[in-house]
């Protein structure tokens, strides 16, 4: 349905390694009218772009049907399903084991929205000896 190309969408290898992760049509009921691949693209679209749904340029199928299987792709796992597959191939490119054996955790984190900041401040002003100081 596209008749124009943009820089967001899917490479033919690129769009190989996603199809098999893509759900199959279902064998009962009305068969799908829509493409998935310029749906894909659209999608990808309007995440590089940034913009609104209903801002989608006409070249897409309608605004509508893309949200509908974002929405229901969204649900199924198909887009964790796609970065644990791609991230898969970047590791065996780079001769790494698939999964990594190794996990990090940041333990420099500060919470400072527990209290809220202005009530965590206040304590300094009000003590003596930190007044004192001053």
């Amino acid at each position: 349905m596209a008749n124009k190309t943009y820089p967001s969408d899917l490479s033919d290898a690129e769009w190989d390694t996603l199809k098999p992760f893509l759900p199959k049509p279902k064998k009962t009921g009305r068969p799908r009218q829509v493409d998935y691949r310029p749906i894909v693209n659209a999608i990808f679209y309007l995440v590089r772009a940034g913009c609104s749904w209903r801002m989608l340029p006409s070249d897409f199928p309608p605004w509508g049907t893309v949200h509908w299987y974002y929405r229901i792709w969204r649900r199924r796992g198909v887009f964790t399903r796609w970065n644990h597959r791609l991230r898969e191939k970047v590791r065996e490119k780079l001769g790494r084991k698939k999964q990594p054996s190794v996990a990090l955790i940041d333990s420099q984190s500060v919470k400072t929205s527990e209290k809220g900041g202005l009530v965590a401040t206040m304590q300094a002003k009000k003590s003596k000896a930190a007044n004192a100081m001053l």
